[in-house]
């Protein structure tokens, strides 16, 4: 929720410090780069710090920066903020997954299943509780924005130019990033009890179970799933981003039929990271991913194929984001069947599907301008989808090779050994 909350509130953010939607872009740039350095600095602190207590203290920051989001009244200050508040989010992002892989290791895919379900759940909920639950801003935008934003835009500098930190004039504003705020201080505050009651020596004692598994191609691996995460992620954020303006543009929906397939993108997406907790406890890993190619490379072929159907981009669309779904997840708990990840080791894959969630959209947008009339944005999906479903086979190669019989005997035992401490968690 602390990250789905800020499209819903960009404009609202605009107007508080006096700018408006364009001219406050860099507000993105400054959260992705804090995310950026959030991710390599989590990595480097997991290392050495507990667990737990590092979960706490990023949460705490997170719930800090929600809360101080809404005071900022210069658009310089609010990016500083923001970027702030995202090498917080990042610290958090890499600490979970270490968290969860460090308490069940190869074991733990359902849970790694459930954190990021519970990141899926968070971004669909942000903007009910932005514009229901605390009032429908977007009514009042549409409604009041001419009469209301030019006084804002000149009232503000010329009273206290340099005004940086006050309330909002927007409740709604304040008691959106308030309420999330206050959610992530209950966790935080869960987080350090959970830490006081020592409970990091079964953690310590699973590491050390696993610290002896590691791959002969342990980095090669670590490349390949950067960047396998860089063109998935890039692929996700991409459609999602682009799906509703190439429907009006190049299918010629209406904006409430674009909204509605946006939402059924997102909608599969989220639910089947739900049902995916279930069937982690049935399926490997790598079926899990293989099945989430297939869907990806034949949802986004009959996308290319019939990109000025509307049925087929509605089906294709659903199929798409269920597909969609699982693979990051699964890539994680996939990698750890073969070779133990460290700190520093899940911040360099989630570095990359960061640089994928920068670049790739980035790269389209300007692409898609320059050729209006191509589905620039299928292709990249397509693409992305045929360079993971050939990637992951060579990844699988990789991770299998150097395992003989009596490896394979021994690492079985470990899990054996390590198993029953991680079911007494």
């Amino acid at each position: 929720m602390s990250v789905g909350i800020l499209g819903p509130t960009f404009q609202d953010l605009a107007t508080n410090v006096n700018r408006n939607i364009s001219s406050l872009s860099l507000i993105f740039v400054g959260r992705a780069s804090g995310f950026l350095c959030g991710s390599m600095i989590g990595g480097v602190l997991f290392e050495y710090m507990n667990h737990v207590l590092l979960l706490g203290v990023s949460v705490l920051a997170t719930s800090l920066g929600l809360y101080l989001i809404p005071f900022c009244k210069t658009a310089v200050f609010l990016i500083v903020m923001m970027s702030v508040f995202g090498a917080a989010v990042g610290v958090l992002d890499t600490g979970a997954n270490v968290f969860i892989l460090a308490l069940w290791g190869d074991k733990g895919a359902p849970h790694m299943q459930a954190l990021h379900f519970s990141f899926a759940l968070g971004a669909f909920l942000a903007p009910l509780l932005a514009k229901l639950a605390l009032g429908t801003t977007v009514s009042a935008e549409n409604h009041t924005e001419p009469d209301l934003h030019p006084p804002a835009l000149n009232r503000s500098p010329e009273a206290d130019p340099d005004l940086l930190f006050a309330a909002p004039d927007d409740v709604n504003l304040l008691w959106a990033y308030a309420s999330i705020g206050t959610y992530t201080f209950v966790v935080s505050v869960f987080l350090f009890a959970l830490f006081s009651k020592k409970s990091s020596k079964h953690e310590k004692s699973r590491v050390s179970a696993q610290g002896s598994r590691r791959a002969k191609h342990h980095k090669a691996l670590l490349c390949l799933l950067f960047l396998f995460f860089f063109f998935y992620v890039g692929a996700e954020i991409t459609y999602g981003s682009y799906i509703f303006s190439f429907a009006t543009t190049h299918v010629g929906m209406e904006e409430s039929e674009a909204a509605g397939l946006n939402s059924i993108f997102w909608g599969t997406f989220a639910a089947c990271r739900g049902l995916a907790i279930f069937f982690a406890t049935c399926l490997q890993p790598g079926t899990m991913i293989v099945l989430s190619n297939v869907g990806s490379l034949v949802s986004s072929l009959f996308l290319v194929l019939f990109d000025k159907s509307p049925l087929c981009l509605w089906i294709a669309s659903s199929v798409y984001g269920a597909s969609m779904a699982t693979t990051f997840p699964s890539g994680v708990s996939w990698l750890e069947q073969y070779t133990s990840i460290s700190g520093k080791s899940a911040a360099f894959f989630v570095i990359g599907s960061c640089l994928g969630d920068m670049a790739i959209p980035a790269v389209i947008g300007i692409l898609q301008g320059q050729y209006p009339d191509l589905p620039v944005v299928l292709y990249t999906c397509l693409g992305s989808a045929v360079f993971t479903a050939v990637l992951f086979p060579v990844m699988y190669k990789l991770a299998t090779l150097p395992l003989d019989h009596q490896q394979k005997a021994n690492r079985k035992s470990e899990d054996q050994k390590a198993f029953p401490s991680s079911t007494r968690l």
